[in-house]
């Protein structure tokens, strides 16, 4: 008998029956099978906890929209009362000055009670500013969204913080590179201030002149619903100390600041002005991506759709 036939005879037997050859073969084929289950199983489950992940996200991002809201209502309430007798004492802050610049030149008053006038004078200045950036919170805003160079808008923001807060901040452009985003669809003139907010920021956050880096990006935003929408990113990364985990909680709330000085609004106001476009803000220390990388970056995330202009009271 040849090897040929030998091995056939092996593999077969009276009346077609299994051989161990054949099982061999079809366990080979079960376990391979099964492995590439197991492997799919392993890819869906990893994909189910990234989409429940972003869906809570979106979920927690809609409640803090909710409660800023009410927030704002609230605070709209209380500014309007302080507004009109914090005119009355700024004007007659003003009509005291006077007096007493007048009292100072004829040698009747002493400096001490002009230190006094003028540190009411500041200080009622720095309530009015208050009550302002309060009503910026809360005031009603009409979004139109249109097709914005994303080059100029940085280009502004860039000129309007080196105007009004002095200073030559270094700014990288990495915007410009090949590849990025040109245009994002967004109120210009709300964009712009929620960009200028974010960066103030981020150059109180690294005042030893560390770089400020600049950039876009294409983003996927994740409605509350679970639906996907594309979007674009304008991103603000600094080289600062980073933001502590328990910040990174609170500082969209209204009021919330860690400087001796501020009303705490500023980041309460991106959160407005970017969630009145549907869109969110995305914030993580960069050591997240980088290990033993320093500073933060903020992304303002606004939906790449035309389906964006609402008002938001």
């Amino acid at each position: 008998m040849t090897a040929a036939a030998t091995r056939q005879s092996d593999r077969t037997s009276p009346g077609g029956a299994i051989t161990p050859g054949d099982l061999g073969e079809l366990m080979a084929s079960f376990n391979e099978v099964t492995e590439r289950l197991e492997a799919t199983h392993r890819t869906l489950r990893g994909e189910v906890a990234r989409l429940n992940r972003e869906l809570h996200e979106a979920n927690e991002r809609l409640r803090r929209s909710q409660r800023l809201a009410e927030l704002g209502e609230m605070a709209a309430g209380i500014a309007h009362e302080i507004r009109n007798p914090l005119g009355s004492i700024s004007l007659y802050t003003e009509m005291l000055s006077a007096d007493v610049e007048r009292a100072r030149a004829e040698g009747v008053l002493d400096e001490a009670s002009v230190s006094i006038a003028g540190r009411i004078a500041s200080e009622v200045r720095r309530m009015d500013a208050i009550v302002r950036d309060v009503l910026s919170f809360a005031r009603e805003l009409r979004v139109r969204p249109e097709p914005v160079e994303i080059g100029e808008l940085f280009d502004e923001a860039v000129h309007s913080s080196r105007t009004t807060r002095g200073g030559d901040p270094v700014f990288e452009r990495a915007d410009r590179a090949g590849g990025r985003p040109r245009t994002v669809r967004c109120d210009r003139s709300l964009g712009l201030q929620a960009l200028l907010n974010v960066i103030e920021n981020a150059r109180q956050a690294a005042p030893g002149g560390e770089p400020i880096t600049l950039d876009a990006r294409r983003v996927t935003l994740r409605g509350g619903d679970g639906s996907a929408c594309p979007g674009v990113a304008l991103v603000v990364t600094d080289r600062g100390p980073g933001i502590d985990a328990g910040v990174l909680d609170r500082m969209f709330n209204p009021f919330f600041t860690t400087r001796p000085a501020g009303t705490g609004l500023g980041l309460a106001i991106v959160h407005r002005i970017i969630d009145a476009h549907g869109g969110c803000v995305v914030v993580r220390n960069n050591s997240e991506l980088d290990p033993g990388a320093r500073g933060a970056t903020v992304e303002l995330r606004f939906p790449d759709s035309p389906d964006t202009e609402k008002e938001t009271e």
